[in-house]
C-alpha cells in the first residue's frame, strides 16, 4: 500500500490503546486537566454573566410591570388620580412588583433566554402572570379594609394589570428575539465582518465560457456554481457523483437563474472515471475547470486511507490529464492549509495532488492550486456539528482547549478562488484568512448565540486530538513564504511557484 501512496506517504491506521488513555500525556486528559484548573474560570464567568443578565431582565420586567400598573389606574379611573393618592399607589406597586417577579421566578421564566423566546414558552409566562393575579386577588379578598390599600390593589386594577403586564412581558422578549435574529450573522461568531472583494477580474475572465465545477453539490462547490453563474458564464457543467446533492444544486439553479442565464448541465459522474470524463470533455469542451471534489473530513480519510488517496490524488491526476488532453485553458485545484507540512492522510493526499498538477505546467493548460483553511458552515467544518449538538442540547465536543483554526465564510473563500482562477500564474496560491479562531471560543460563542449558557445549560467537553490533527494549522503569508499579488488577500507560495 505504501507504494500506491507514493514516496514519503506512509499510511498507518492508529488504534487507541486503553492503557495509554489513562496517561496524562494523552491529549484528552490534557484538555480535561486544563478544564479542571485554568479553565474553571470560564464556568465562573458563565454563571456571573447569567446572573447579571437575569438581574437586568428583572429590572426590565419591573419597569414593564410599573408601566402596566400605572396604565391600569389611568384606564380604570379615566386618567384621574386615585382617591388615596399616587404615593400610596407607588407604595402598593412595591408589593405588586415583588409578587409578579416572585411568580415569574417560581415558574422558571428566568431560566429562559430572551433570544430563544418562542410560542412554546407562552404558557409559562401566562401561567406566571395568572399566578400573580390570583395571589393579589387573594390578598385583596383577605385584606378588604382600606387601611391595607398600600399593599394590595383593587380587583379591577389587578385584572387590567394582568392583561397589560402579560402583553408587555411577552412583547419585550419577542422584540429582543427579533432584534437579535436580525443582527446575528456567521461573521459575528468569527469576531470580524465578512469581507467584500472586487470580483470584476473574475467576471471578465469567466464571462461567456464553459466552466466545469466538480463536487458541485457540496457546500463549496455549490457556492462556486452560484458565483460562476453570476459572473456571466455561458455554460456550467456541474459534476457530482452524489445523486441527492446534484439534484439539489440543479433544482436551486433552475429556480434562481434568469431565462437568459447560463446553461446548467447536471452530470452525475465520478471524476476519477477516465473513460467517462474523457467522453464528457469531448462533448462539452470546458475551457475552465474548478476542481472542488474531494474528501475533506480528516478522521474519515485517516480511517480510510486508500479511498482518500484514490479520490483526492488519483482522481485529481486523472482529471488533470484529461483537461490537458482536451486543451482546457485553466485548471484550478481547491486545496487546503492541511497540505502545509501535512501530518494527516488527507493533508498528504492534497499535497500530492498539488505536486501532480504543478508538474504538468509544461502543457498548454495552466494549472494552479488555491489553499485556504476551514470554510465556516461547510460540511467539513466543526460548525454544523456544533449546531446539531446545541439544537439537541448535547454536550459540545471540542478536541483540545488550545485548538485553533483559520476560518472564512463560504462567500469569501469562493470569491478569492475565482479571483485566483482569473490570474495567469501557474502557481500555488495561499489566501490570507486573517487571525486563527480558537475553537473553544467559537463553541462558547455559538452556545451563547443560540440563547444558552455555556457550561451551564450546555456543557463543553474535551475529547482529545484525533489522529491526523494538529493544534494549529499553518498558513504563512509572510515575505519569507509568499509573494504578494496585486489582489488583496491572495499570495503566491514561493515553494509552489510553477514554470
Amino acid at each position: 500500500m505504501a507504494e500506491r501512496l507514493g514516496s514519503g506517504l506512509q499510511i498507518r491506521l492508529q488504534r487507541f490503546n486503553s492503557a495509554s488513555h489513562l496517561q496524562l500525556e494523552n491529549p484528552c486528559f490534557q484538555g480535561l486537566f486544563f478544564y479542571m484548573t485554568e479553565d474553571t474560570s470560564r464556568l465562573a464567568k458563565a454563571w456571573a454573566n447569567f446572573l447579571a443578565t437575569r438581574v437586568v431582565g428583572m429590572c426590565v420586567d419591573a419597569a414593564v410591570l410599573g408601566l402596566a400598573y400605572v396604565s391600569a389606574f389611568a384606564l380604570r379611573l379615566d386618567f384621574n388620580p386615585p382617591v388615596w393618592g399616587w404615593r400610596a399607589t407607588a407604595t402598593s406597586f412595591v408589593t405588586v412588583c415583588a409578587v409578579h417577579l416572585a411568580c415569574l421566578l417560581v415558574c422558571g421564566c428566568y431560566r429562559l433566554a430572551w433570544r430563544r423566546t418562542c410560542g412554546a414558552d407562552l404558557p409559562r409566562y401566562v401561567g406566571a402572570m395568572a399566578l400573580a393575579c390570583a395571589t393579589l386577588t387573594a390578598m385583596r379578598f383577605l385584606m378588604p379594609e382600606s387601611a391595607f390599600a398600600h399593599i394590595r390593589p383593587p380587583y379591577s386594577i389587578t385584572l387590567i394589570s394582568f392583561f397589560l403586564g402579560t402583553i408587555g412581558i411577552v412583547a419585550v422578549r419577542v422584540l429582543w428575539r427579533v432584534y437579535w435574529s436580525s443582527r446575528k450573522r456567521d461573521d459575528d461568531l468569527l469576531e470580524r465582518r465578512e469581507r467584500a472583494f472586487d470580483n470584476s477580474a473574475a467576471a471578465k475572465f469567466l464571462v461567456g465560457r464553459t466552466v466545469m465545477v466538480t463536487g458541485a453539490g457540496g457546500t463549496i462547490g455549490s457556492e462556486i456554481v452560484r458565483q460562476v453563474a453570476a459572473a456571466g458564464a455561458a455554460r456550467i457543467l456541474m459534476a457530482e457523483r452524489c445523486e441527492n446533492a446534484l439534484y439539489e444544486i440543479d433544482r436551486r439553479m433552475r429556480e434562481t437563474i434568469p431565462a437568459r442565464g447560463p446553461e446548467v448541465v447536471p452530470l452525475m459522474v465520478d471524476v476519477g472515471d477516465r473513460e467517462k470524463m474523457d467522453e464528457v470533455f469531448g462533448k462539452w469542451k470546458p475551457s475552465v475547470v474548478l476542481h472542488a471534489a474531494a474528501y475533506k473530513h480528516v478522521p474519515m480519510v485517516e480511517m480510510n486511507p486508500e479511498e482518500g488517496w484514490r479520490n483526492n490524488f488519483e482522481a485529481t491526476k486523472t482529471l488533470a490529464d484529461i483537461a490537458s488532453k482536451h486543451g482546457v485553458a485553466r485548471f484550478v485545484l481547491i486545496s487546503t492549509d492541511k497540505a502545509v507540512n501535512p501530518v494527516s492522510v488527507m493533508g498528504k493526499t492534497k499535497l500530492a495532488a498539488e505536486k501532480a498538477i504543478m508538474s504538468m505546467n509544461d502543457s498548454p493548460t495552466s494549472f494552479c492550486a488555491v489553499r485556504f483553511g476551514n470554510v465556516f458552515g461547510s460540511s467539513g467544518s466543526v460548525v454544523p456539528l456544533f449546531r446539531w449538538q446545541i439544537a439537541h442540547r448535547r454536550p459540545v465536543t471540542v478536541t483540545h482547549p488550545d485548538m485553533k483554526r483559520y476560518f472564512m465564510t463560504i462567500q469569501e473563500a469562493v470569491s478569492l478562488v475565482l479571483q485566483a482562477a482569473s490570474r495567469e500564474e501557474r502557481a500555488i496560491y495561499t489566501l490570507d484568512m486573517g487571525e486563527p479562531v480558537k475553537i473553544l471560543d467559537l463553541a462558547e460563542n455559538m452556545v451563547a448565540s443560540a440563547g444558552f449558557r455555556p457550561y451551564v445549560d450546555i456543557p463543553i467537553v474535551f475529547t482529545g486530538i484525533r489522529p491526523g490533527e494538529k493544534l494549529f494549522e499553518e498558513i504563512d503569508v509572510s515575505e519569507r513564504s509568499c509573494y504578494k499579488t496585486d489582489m488583496a488577500k491572495i499570495y503566491i507560495t514561493r515553494s509552489g511557484e510553477g514554470t
